[in-house]
């Protein structure tokens, strides 16, 4: 096995491990399933994609971290992950997520847009990975409205409102947040990988 394609076997190897072990005695099976399945799909899409488009090593570690976020929440549910509600009433573990389903995606979608267009490090770039993670994150929460009709009461732990009426627009408000921080704090590492990786 070559050097470049270790660390996305590895990875994803231990994601499988995690999705496993989450898959153990969840709060509720239906709700883990809805929780983990962007995971089920992206595993076999980087699978399949890894020789022809291999991605940097940043991008592959934030995946990881996004698939074990993922795989906690599933688990427990948003609402009930441990240590979420530590100094508020509300348990905030739903909140972290959906920062971070701005922040990882930020990177993947920068990296697609740097290296299948014409586009470069920019403002356009900044503006269009942006409205790029907005908008996954309103589609998913089409998922979790398309989940309550369908589910009613028992789609509750996967919506993970906690009361919150204006839970939807925080959702939303901090996916564009994280993207926004992830493309600042992380623009010029991800330049340089990327650089790497055409040279490799």
């Amino acid at each position: 096995m070559e050097p470049r394609d270790r660390l996305p076997v590895t990875l994803g190897a231990l994601v499988v491990v995690a999705v496993a072990v989450s898959a153990i005695r969840p709060k509720s099976h239906v709700t883990w399933l809805l929780e983990v399945a962007p995971i089920l799909i992206a595993l076999p899409l980087l699978a399949w994609t890894r020789r022809r488009f291999p991605l940097t090593a940043l991008a592959y570690w934030l995946i990881f971290g996004h698939a074990l976020v993922l795989a906690l929440g599933g688990h427990y549910t948003y609402a009930e992950v441990p240590f979420g509600d530590l100094w508020t009433d509300r348990n905030h573990y739903d909140r972290f997520a959906h920062f971070v389903q701005g922040f990882v995606p930020a990177v993947l979608a920068r990296e697609i847009l740097l290296r299948r267009t014409p586009l470069r490090p920019g403002r356009w770039t900044f503006f269009l990975v942006s409205a790029t993670c907005l908008a996954v994150s309103a589609g998913y929460e089409f998922v979790e409205w398309a989940g309550a009709v369908i589910g009613g009461e028992s789609a509750t732990d996967f919506l993970g409102t906690q009361g919150d009426v204006w839970d939807t627009h925080w959702d939303m408000l901090l996916a564009l947040v994280g993207s926004v921080v992830a493309q600042w704090s992380l623009g010029r590492a991800h330049d340089r990988q990327l650089a790497g990786l055409s040279v490799g």
